[in-house]
C-alpha cells in the first residue's frame, strides 16, 4: 500500500470498527509485556500523556486513570471520530485529528510520549516532550504473521531484512537527542480460535494488502487453515519490538 491507500484503508476501519478486536479469540504464548501496562507503570498522577497514532482510542482509554491528562492523536479522522465515542463519559482525554510528522503543541509539553503500531517522528517528539520525559514505542517486526504472509506470497514488511525497522527506529531517536535507549522483542505463538476470528484479522489490518479483492485469496486462507489448524487453533506468530528512550 502506499500512503494515500493506507490512509483510505485506516479511515475505513475506523469508522467501522477502530482498533477493537475484543470480540477476536485468540490465545498467544510468549508475549512478555503488554505495552500500555508498561505506558501506565512510568506515569506519575501530574504527568501529560501524548499517544500517536491512538486509533479508536481503545487502548489508551484503559489507562485513562494514570495520568493527569491524555492526548491522542491519529491522522485518520475516521479513527478520532471513533475514538471521541468512545471516551464520552472520560473527562481527562482528549482525541485530536493530527499528522504525527507535525506534532502542533507547545514545546517540552508532555511528560510521556507513547506510540504502538504506528508511525512516529523522533524529532517532532523530541520537540514536544520535556527534558528527562520519556518516550515508549511497541512497533510490529518484519517476520509478524509470517506464515500467512508466505503462503499469500505478499505482504506487510515480507521480504525485508529483519530488525530494520528496530534499527531505524533507534538511529532516529539517537539523532534527534535521547538517550538511554532500551530495546526489547518477543515472539510469540498465536491460535486463532476459528477462521471467522483470522477473516476478521486480515479485513481490519495491513497484514495482506488488499486481503479478500484478490480471486485467489480464499482458497489461499483456506489452505492455510488446512495447513496450519492445531488442537489449540489456527497457528501463527506476533512478533513485537519496544523501545524506551529518555530524552
Amino acid at each position: 500500500m502506499n500512503s494515500i491507500e493506507y490512509k483510505e484503508f485506516y479511515d475505513k476501519v475506523g469508522k467501522i470498527n477502530g482498533w477493537d478486536f475484543s470480540n477476536v479469540k485468540c490465545i498467544s504464548e510468549g508475549v512478555k509485556w503488554d505495552f500500555y501496562n508498561e505506558v501506565s507503570k512510568t506515569c506519575e498522577k501530574s504527568d501529560i500523556l501524548l499517544d500517536i497514532g491512538t486509533g479508536g482510542g481503545e487502548a489508551i482509554l484503559s489507562i485513562a486513570a494514570s495520568a493527569l491528562l491524555l492526548v491522542g492523536i491519529d491522522q485518520s479522522a475516521g479513527m478520532i471520530d471513533t475514538a471521541r465515542k468512545n471516551s464520552a463519559d472520560i473527562a481527562n482525554v482528549r482525541f485530536l485529528q493530527m499528522d504525527a510528522e507535525n506534532l502542533n503543541f507547545p514545546k517540552e509539553f508532555f511528560n510521556i510520549i507513547s506510540s504502538r503500531h504506528s508511525c512516529f517522528s523522533a524529532k517532532e517528539i523530541a520537540k514536544v516532550l520535556v527534558k528527562g520525559g520519556i518516550f515508549l514505542t511497541q512497533q510490529v517486526s518484519e517476520n509478524d504473521k509470517l506464515n500467512i504472509k508466505e503462503a499469500f506470497g505478499r505482504g506487510q514488511a515480507l521480504g525485508t531484512k529483519k530488525d530494520s525497522l528496530k534499527t531505524q527506529c533507534i538511529t532516529d531517536l539517537n539523532e534527534a537527542g535521547f538517550n538511554d535507549i532500551q530495546s526489547f522483542e518477543f515472539n510469540a505463538i498465536e491460535y486463532y480460535q476459528t477462521p471467522a476470528d483470522l477473516v476478521f484479522l486480515l479485513k481490519h489490518t495491513p497484514i495482506i494488502p488488499d486481503f479478500g479483492q484478490k480471486q485467489m485469496d480464499f482458497e489461499i486462507l483456506q489452505q492455510f487453515i488446512l495447513d496450519n489448524q492445531t488442537p489449540k487453533g489456527i497457528r501463527t506468530n506476533a512478533e513485537r519490538f519496544m523501545i524506551i528512550a529518555r530524552k
